[in-house]
């Protein structure tokens, strides 16, 4: 298995080639057909499935502003977990085994099994689609089961993986967040100070390419400069990494964040997480996390039999 070293110098290699990627891709707009919307009159959810049932607006209710940025399905709020090297390409570039609930770079959607919607919850089966090649891949099932609660979004996410061949440890993103680009400022609470005791937050306006950190609060923001934006609050994980993608000033600029894991996809391994989506000041946001009932639970891997 590769060492947590070595799974942090893949993956801002496979950073810097997904921005080279992305930069030629087709943009997806959320107008689309195919969109399913949960709206509880405080905010507005929306999955594409013409995309694998994946999550690409989030806003407030009656909102004509998307804070996610869906330059390509790739940018989706997501599952996308990463294997070995299999010999795909990507544009020219070799690549590895990748499930994507989206679909493929090239927008070849993923195949939607089963979906249904009940009130201000939504619930989503999915056959995912390699990034590279576009193959559907019959051995990977991803499932979620969304739900607005208020001022908060619950975003819980299942993988199930049947396949043969045991794939060696990667960080993996659960799941990658992309916001709009006027979002410049990451607000976090640093590993260093206490957690839930109204610690000083650190503030950073990253570049790329993307970083690395530890917190001792489950939660990071993307903030403007009223100190207003998206928070994702994401139980029983402590690092993550993100960056800036700017100097474009179109479509393809913007901020990003993970939580991250190292995990390994064996046969018959099963991956599941929770996490939370919510909207406003960085007051309001540590303090909706803070009540948060899984905000505090001891850390569990995520994963299943």
């Amino acid at each position: 298995m590769n060492s947590p070293a070595v799974t942090r110098r893949l993956l801002p290699r496979l950073l810097r080639l997904l921005i080279l990627a992305w930069l030629t891709s087709t943009p997806v707009q959320s107008a689309d057909p195919g969109w399913v919307y949960l709206d509880n009159g405080q905010l507005r959810l929306g999955v594409n499935e013409a995309a694998g049932a994946a999550i690409g607006w989030f806003s407030p209710s009656g909102s004509d502003q998307n804070r996610l940025n869906v330059y390509d399905v790739g940018r989706y709020v997501q599952q996308s977990y990463y294997g070995d090297s299999d010999k795909s390409d990507w544009n020219g570039t070799p690549w590895t085994y990748n499930p994507v609930q989206g679909g493929s770079w090239k927008n070849v959607p993923s195949m939607l099994i089963e979906s249904r919607r009940d009130g201000d919850t939504y619930y989503a089966k999915t056959r995912p689609r390699h990034w590279a090649t576009g193959a559907l891949l019959e051995e990977v099932m991803m499932e979620q089961w969304l739900r607005l609660d208020g001022r908060t979004a619950s975003l819980r996410f299942r993988m199930t993986y049947r396949g043969s061949v045991s794939h060696h440890s990667r960080h993996q993103e659960l799941p990658a967040l992309f916001v709009d680009a006027s979002l410049d400022t990451l607000v976090y609470c640093a590993a260093d100070q206490p957690a839930w005791q109204n610690a000083p937050l650190t503030r950073r306006q990253p570049g790329f390419p993307n970083e690395y950190t530890r917190v001792s609060e489950p939660w990071a923001a993307w903030v403007d400069r009223q100190d207003t934006g998206l928070g994702i609050l994401f139980p029983g994980t402590t690092e993550m990494t993100f960056y800036r993608v700017q100097g474009a000033r179109g479509p393809s600029d913007c901020s990003y964040l993970s939580p991250i894991r190292t995990l390994a996809l064996t046969p018959g391994k099963v991956v599941e997480y929770e996490v939370v989506l919510a909207l406003g000041t960085i007051t309001e946001l540590r303090r909706t996390f803070a009540d948060h009932p899984t905000a505090r639970p001891s850390p569990t891997p995520a994963v299943g039999p």
